[in-house]
C-alpha cells in the first residue's frame, strides 16, 4: 500500500456523516440539504439534446488532447469572457473531466516527490483535493489563512522567505470556496512576482468564476491577469475551470485547464499514461455548452434572488453577506460549528458542513472553527424555507 494514503484526513462529507450518525430530525416535514454544494438547477435542455444526439460516438476511443473542435471552443470562451487577446487551442488548452481530477493529476505532474523538504501553498479553509494532491505526491503543504478581517484575501507575507523557497506549487481558488472572496489584480502581481522569484507553479481553480452577482463585473481571471501584467505565454501558471456550476451538469464531469504551453506539455503526457480521455458525447455536449452564455446569465439570476432572499431572513441573527462569487454563505456561529451543525439538523432537519473540517490550524490559527458552510444550491423555495428554519434554531438557543 501507498503508505502516504495514511496521511489523508478523512474528507468533510465523511466526518459530516459520522457527526450525523444517529440524529433523527425532530421536525415535521422533509430534510433539507444545504452541506454540498452540488448544483440542483436544472441542466439546460440544449445541452442534454446535444449529449444524446452524440451517443453514436460511444463506439470511438477519444483523445488525451481532446478534440480540435472542443480547445477551439474553449479558446474563444476565453477570449470572450476574459479578453485573452491570445491562447492557442492547439499548445495552451487541455480539455478534462471536470476540474476535481484535473486538480488532483496535476500535483502529480508537477510536483517532485523526490525533494524531501518539497511544500505545496494552499489557501486555508481550501478544497480538500488539493491537500490529497501534495501528500499523494509525497509533499507537505503550507496553508494561507483567508480571514474575515482581511475580507479573506491573501497575505503572501504570512508566509517567510525560507518556506518560499521550498515551495513548488500554489494552488489559488477564486472566487473561494467557501468564502466566495475574489483575488484582486494587485494580489495577482505580488503572486507572480514570488513564482519568478522562486519558481513555482501556480495552480488557479476557477470552478466558481461563472457564480457572480454583478453581470458588469465578473470575476477577474488567473490568465486575464497575466494578460493585464503583460506576462506573455502565462509562466508557470495553469488555470482549471468547469461546466458542473456554470451550466448546472455536475454529472457530465466536463472542464478544462489552460495555460503555460510547457507545463501542458507535461500534463498531457503524464494524461495519457492516466487514461482520463473526455467521452465523444460529453465532448460534443460541452461545445454546445461553452458556446453559450444565454443559460448561464439565467442562471445567476436564480442565484442572486436566493442570496437575497437567503440574507434578508438570515442577517438579523448571523453575519452573513453577499460574496463576490460562488454560491455559499460562511457565517460565524454562536455555538462550536460541530455542535451548530449537528443541533440544526436534529432540532430543524438542515444540514450545513462545520467550517472546522474544510481548514486546518496554521500558525495558531483554524479560519473554519465556529463557521458553518451554506450552500444555495437548491430551489428558490427550499432555501426559503431552510434560512427559516436556520433562523428560528439560532433564535431558539
Amino acid at each position: 500500500m501507498n503508505p502516504d494514503l495514511e496521511r489523508l484526513q478523512s474528507y468533510p462529507f465523511q466526518r459530516l456523516a459520522a457527526l450525523l450518525e444517529g440524529a433523527k430530525p425532530a421536525i415535521a416535514g422533509r430534510t433539507i440539504a444545504l452541506h454540498i454544494g452540488e448544483p440542483k438547477h436544472p441542466t439546460p435542455e440544449f445541452i442534454k439534446r446535444t449529449l444524446v444526439e452524440n451517443l453514436g460516438g460511444l463506439a470511438a476511443y477519444p483523445t488525451t488532447l481532446g478534440g480540435e473542435g472542443l480547445r477551439i471552443a474553449i479558446a474563444d470562451w476565453l477570449k470572450l469572457r476574459h479578453g485573452l487577446k491570445a491562447i492557442d487551442p492547439q499548445t495552451e488548452i487541455i480539455p478534462c473531466n471536470g476540474s476535481r481530477e484535473a486538480l488532483f493529476a496535476f500535483g502529480q505532474t508537477i510536483l517532485d516527490g523526490t525533494r524531501a523538504d518539497g511544500l505545496v501553498v494552499t489557501p486555508n479553509p481550501f478544497y480538500q483535493i488539493y491537500e490529497g494532491a501534495a501528500l499523494l505526491a509525497g509533499l507537505s503543504t503550507q496553508n494561507l489563512n483567508n480571514l474575515p478581517e482581511r475580507r479573506y484575501a491573501y497575505d503572501f507575507d504570512e508566509l517567510p522567505e525560507e518556506i518560499w523557497r521550498r515551495v513548488q506549487l500554489i494552488y489559488i481558488c477564486s472566487p473561494g470556496n467557501p468564502t466566495g472572496a475574489v483575488m484582486t489584480l494587485g494580489e495577482w502581481k505580488r503572486l507572480f512576482a514570488l513564482s519568478d522569484r522562486y519558481g513555482f507553479a501556480i495552480a488557479s481553480d476557477e470552478c466558481y468564476s461563472e457564480i457572480h452577482f454583478d453581470e458588469a463585473r465578473p470575476p477577474l481571471g488567473a490568465l486575464q491577469a497575466a494578460q493585464q501584467l503583460g506576462r506573455h505565454g502565462y509562466p508557470r501558471l495553469v488555470m482549471f475551470s468547469s461546466l458542473s456550476k456554470r451550466s448546472n451538469v455536475p454529472g457530465m464531469r466536463s472542464g478544462f485547464v489552460a495555460g503555460d504551453a510547457n507545463i501542458l506539455k507535461k500534463f498531457l503526457l503524464y494524461r495519457t499514461y492516466q487514461g482520463c480521455a473526455m467521452s465523444p458525447p460529453v465532448h460534443a455536449a460541452s461545445i454546445a455548452a461553452w458556446k453559450d452564455e444565454a443559460h448561464v446569465v439565467e442562471n445567476r439570476r436564480l442565484y442572486r434572488e436566493k442570496f437575497a432572499a437567503a440574507i434578508e431572513i438570515l442577517r438579523p441573527v448571523l453575519d452573513v453577506e453577499m460574496p463576490d462569487g460562488a454560491f455559499y454563505l460562511w457565517p460565524k456561529t454562536p455555538l462550536p460549528d460541530p455542535e451548530f451543525t449537528r443541533r440544526l439538523y436534529v432540532e430543524q432537519g438542515v444540514s450545513v458542513l462545520p467550517g472546522s473540517y474544510l481548514a486546518r490550524e496554521a500558525r495558531g490559527v483554524n479560519p473554519g472553527i465556529d463557521r458553518v458552510r451554506i450552500a444555495l444550491v437548491p430551489s428558490q423555495e427550499d432555501c426559503v424555507e431552510a434560512s427559516r428554519r436556520i433562523r428560528a434554531f439560532v433564535e431558539s438557543l
